[in-house]
């Protein structure tokens, strides 16, 4: 393993990584070795399993995001999640900074994206458009700092860069995120978009699972997950 990956969850059946920014989910033009590979080498020699491992894919996030990424570990597994994530069954929250304010500190967006496979990028339109496909959030204003915003998302369908292009569309596109219209890059070549977590009807043993990934290792990010940590607090106690 060339690094230490965070495993959220594990049974027989599925396991959950927290994804670093950067990281490739699944194989691509690229040729670089995808998590799918690593997750297999790494339970061939943790388990000393002799044959060949099974990592089924039934989600993807962008290479710039990070967060909670489930895998199935047996082919029974996988049909099912992806029966659950094609009905809509999975309940996915993300987390986005981003710069500017939006207009309203919750709403819920519907835009028709149009993907442009050269620049692999999408464009919304508030309307129906030839080739466009409809695409479904709700998003909450979670808390502030000087010159940022912490948004959650709710996405209810999974449109090429949904998230991305929805929040630009507002006038809130991610830090980070120059494709999107971002002022600047992040530093480490991330976008500030994060998936937090995971809700669903465990697929085998049909019992409800929700899972949350930390946020990066950045201070930024540290520093709203303890606003957040700080506010469920005080009203636990209130």
């Amino acid at each position: 393993m060339p690094y230490d990956i965070q495993i959220l969850y594990e049974d027989n059946h599925i396991l959950a990584v927290n994804k670093r920014a950067g990281d490739i989910v699944q194989g691509d033009k690229t040729g670089d070795t995808p998590l799918s590979e690593y997750l297999k080498n790494y339970i061939k020699q943790r388990d000393h399993k002799p044959g060949n491992v099974f990592i089924g894919v039934p989600h993807r996030l962008d290479r710039p995001v990070s967060g909670v990424v489930l895998f199935a570990k047996t082919g029974k597994a996988l049909e099912r999640l992806n029966e659950l994530f094609r009905t809509g069954d999975v309940r996915k929250i993300y987390w986005a900074i981003v710069h500017d304010r939006p207009t309203n500190d919750a709403d819920s967006l519907t835009h028709y994206l149009i993907r442009n496979e050269k620049q692999n990028k999408s464009h919304a339109s508030l309307t129906p458009q030839p080739n466009a496909k409809e695409a479904r959030m709700h998003y909450r204003r979670l808390a502030g700092s000087d010159h940022y915003h912490l948004i959650a998302v709710e996405l209810l369908t999974g449109r090429h860069h949904q998230i991305r292009c929805q929040l630009a569309a507002i006038g809130c596109p991610v830090k980070g995120d120059l494709k999107y219209g971002a002022a600047r890059s992040n530093p480490d070549g991330s976008i500030s978009l994060h998936a937090r977590s995971i809700e669903l009807i465990h697929p085998v043993k049909k019992e409800p699972l929700a899972i949350i990934a930390p946020v990066p290792d950045e201070a930024l990010w540290k520093y709203f997950a303890t606003k957040i940590e700080t506010q469920h607090a005080q009203k636990a106690h209130a």
